[in-house]
């Protein structure tokens, strides 16, 4: 491989047959003059466009040259030669960091000798240990093209956003369900917006036995063995699941205010007898058929009940996973979108207040299609204010464009599988640590399960991996007719 040329940060870098070079690829051009040496980064692979050798081609087709029948005319045999320029192919490359002293700098100022210059590939273990990406609390992700595995550090998703997308059935689910049970493996509390009861069954191998996650696994489905009484409800939570999920107006929510300090003056907080204060309290018309509109949507949730004994302390299961590690499955399978709102509401208003208490330390939150029950201020709310309580959020979407750009720009890791869509591509592209060349060359051409992992946790040094299997029950495979046809 020879260096050809530098425009910016991007290099060229010719390779002739005999060299095999993809995009991914790490390659490392040592100047040992300058005691220095530059990591890149195949983005792109082209064909190298040498003066004449179109000509050379069209010369080569069946109907290009005069000599129509027998064999070529060679005298000089320089054919092989032809043929071998004609297969070189120019590398496009980004620069990634300097290697200096056996540590690495960003800085890209500086320029190899084309001549002296030698360039080798470099591999997967070699690039994590020269980044110090060590991982004292390794993540296994997958394997690398080289055979190699790529490890991440756990300590690496603490305190950040991540974001998790690509088509579907490319392997998003999966990848979020590895860095889940991983996390657990190390104590920490996760909880989980599952949309589609995929996360239901990690408790159990793909045959159907307990696996060692089993008794680290707590499902909480609404109006089934996940349900509230109002006694244990504190009125601002309440408040803001009648105003932002019901969307309650104001005046109204005045008027509320006023009937809940009234009943829990008397100790008769219940629906029932919310139900009566409402019907009972002296005010406009208006205010209270919109009370009782909310009443009744809190009451038909089926989520909150007057049955202490039916309730569930949501502190105790929290608790539970604080001291072992564990996920809390929020399965919100068959739950209306109404219903789900109200559901994410409480939670995370209960969440606020255990981490503002300190007794929570932090949460691992993963958000499966979360645009479908967050409403819109709750983006920036979840990123800036809930992020210094201790909630740390994984978004995971199939639909890059339902995350507003500004959670893109603060995302410390994204974890990209394909997309062949040019507009999803954009979106992701304007991510602050991601540039968009990689982005856009890399991400079409991976294949189902490849992900493309971008940010912090690989130390921006953006690189591909297959994200390895997992012996769970997984619940997340498209339910097909013909699968069991012949």
């Amino acid at each position: 491989m020879k260096l050809y040329k530098k425009e910016g940060n991007i290099v060229q870098i010719l390779s002739f047959p005999n060299e095999t070079v993809e995009k991914g690829d790490y390659l490392l051009i040592e100047d040992a003059d300058a005691g220095k040496a530059l990591i890149v980064q195949v983005i792109d692979v082209q064909f190298a466009s040498i003066p004449g050798i179109l000509e050379e081609l069209l010369r080569s087709l069946p109907d290009g040259g005069e000599l129509m029948q027998g064999e070529d005319f060679d005298p000089l045999e320089i054919a092989p030669h032809i043929t071998y320029i004609q297969d070189a192919k120019l590398n496009i490359c980004k620069i990634r960091a300097t290697v200096e002293n056996e540590g690495l700098s960003p800085s890209s100022s500086w320029l190899p000798s084309r001549s002296q210059s030698a360039i080798r590939k470099l591999p997967i273990p070699t690039l994590l240990k020269l980044a110090k990406i060590d991982g004292k609390l390794p993540i296994v992700l997958g394997g690398t093209k080289d055979s190699s595995f790529l490890t991440i550090d756990a300590s690496s998703l603490d305190g950040k956003l991540n974001i998790i997308t690509g088509k579907k059935e490319t392997g998003k689910s999966h990848l979020s369900k590895l860095l889940m049970l991983n996390l657990i493996r190390y104590k920490v509390t996760v909880v989980v917006f599952d949309l589609n009861g995929e996360y239901v069954s990690l408790g159990m191998t793909a045959d159907g036995k307990r696996n060692a996650y089993y008794n680290k696994i707590h499902v909480l489905t609404p109006s089934q063995n996940f349900k509230i009484a109002l006694k244990q409800l504190d009125l601002h939570v309440l408040l803001s699941i009648l105003i932002h999920a019901l969307h309650l107006p104001g005046t109204s929510a005045r008027e509320f205010r006023r009937i809940w300090q009234s009943l829990k003056e008397r100790g008769s907080l219940a629906l029932r007898e919310l139900g009566e204060a409402i019907r009972n309290w002296r005010c406009n018309q208006h205010v209270r058929d919109a009370l009782f509109s909310r009443y009744y949507a809190l009451v038909n949730s089926g989520f909150f009940t007057d049955n202490v004994a039916e309730a569930m302390l949501l502190e105790e299961c929290l608790f539970k996973a604080r001291e072992e590690g564990g996920a809390i499955i929020i399965n919100l399978r068959n739950t209306s979108a109404i219903d789900r709102q109200i559901v994410v509401e409480y939670l995370l208003g209960k969440f606020v207040e255990l981490l503002t208490s300190w007794k929570l330390k932090a949460i691992f939150l993963f958000a499966e299609e979360a645009h479908l029950y967050l409403r819109e201020t709750y983006w920036d709310d979840i990123v800036t204010r809930m992020r210094h309580f201790g909630i740390f959020t994984t978004f995971i979407t199939n639909q890059p464009d339902t995350i507003r750009q500004n959670i893109y720009r603060q995302a410390d890791n994204i974890f990209l599988f394909n997309f062949t869509n040019e507009h999803d591509l954009e979106v992701v592209s304007r991510a602050a640590r991601v540039d968009a060349e990689t982005v856009k060359s890399i991400a079409v051409d991976l294949p189902p399960h490849y992900c493309l992992v971008l940010g912090k946790v690989v130390k921006d040094f953006p690189m591909v991996a297959k994200v390895k299997a997992l012996d769970v029950k997984t619940m997340g495979e498209t339910r097909l007719f013909f699968k069991d046809m012949n």
